[in-house]
């Protein structure tokens, strides 16, 4: 357990993804607020994804957590849209392929899914919606990001984690797993929506706070 600021409003990161995990502590640690983890509050339940947009399941899992501890809670939903798939994986990025399957698995799996698909129509998205749960008034919030890249042929890079190694962003003329750990915090999709959360939670604190 962390040992907690007075001056810290806690606030529980509803995920069990370590990659997740560790880009939101991150941002979250060097603001006021008190980053937790489901561990820490003691939570071992697991809440299935049965919304139909990334939004939904962000506020399902914000909502569902935050009422479990009574806390504070942030919860993401995020995934790779492919145009030549119809915007597959989407919402069932993590859950591409069925159960069972890390990301290798799922990386090879989209891969042959890609195959023999022009280059010029490997374009595609990563999508991430963030929600925040207040437990003062019940109420939920949203914040989006997304980054436009294209899908390569084969893995590259080893930092990140998911479809990362996959996703080449034109821009840094680089996958995301070849980004540094500041770099992709910094054009990704999760923390875009994370900035746009950060700042809500700072022009809100004295509310947040029950003030």
């Amino acid at each position: 357990m962390k040992n907690i600021s007075e001056s810290q409003i806690d606030m529980v990161i509803a995920t069990r993804n370590s990659g997740k995990m560790n880009e939101m502590w991150k941002m979250l640690s060097e603001t006021t607020y008190n980053p937790l983890s489901l561990d820490d509050v003691q939570i071992n339940e697991e809440v299935e994804e049965t919304g139909v947009t990334f939004r939904e399941n962000a506020i399902l899992k914000a909502k569902t957590y935050g009422k479990l501890c009574g806390k504070l809670t942030l919860a993401d939903d995020s995934g790779i849209e492919v145009d030549a798939l119809d915007g597959q994986p989407g919402i069932y990025s993590a859950r591409y392929g069925g159960e069972g399957k890390d990301d290798n698995d799922r990386n090879e799996l989209l891969l042959k899914n890609l195959s023999g698909i022009s280059e010029d129509k490997l374009t595609a998205r990563f999508r991430c919606v963030v929600a925040l749960w207040n437990p003062i008034n019940d109420a939920s919030v949203t914040f989006e990001g997304r980054i436009e890249g294209k899908i390569t042929r084969n893995v590259r890079g080893s930092n990140g984690f998911g479809y990362d190694p996959l996703f080449f962003f034109p821009e840094k003329n680089k996958t995301l797993a070849e980004l540094s750990i500041q770099e992709k915090e910094v054009v990704s999709h999760r923390g875009k929506a994370m900035r746009e959360a950060i700042m809500y939670l700072e022009q809100n604190e004295s509310s947040l706070r029950g003030d």
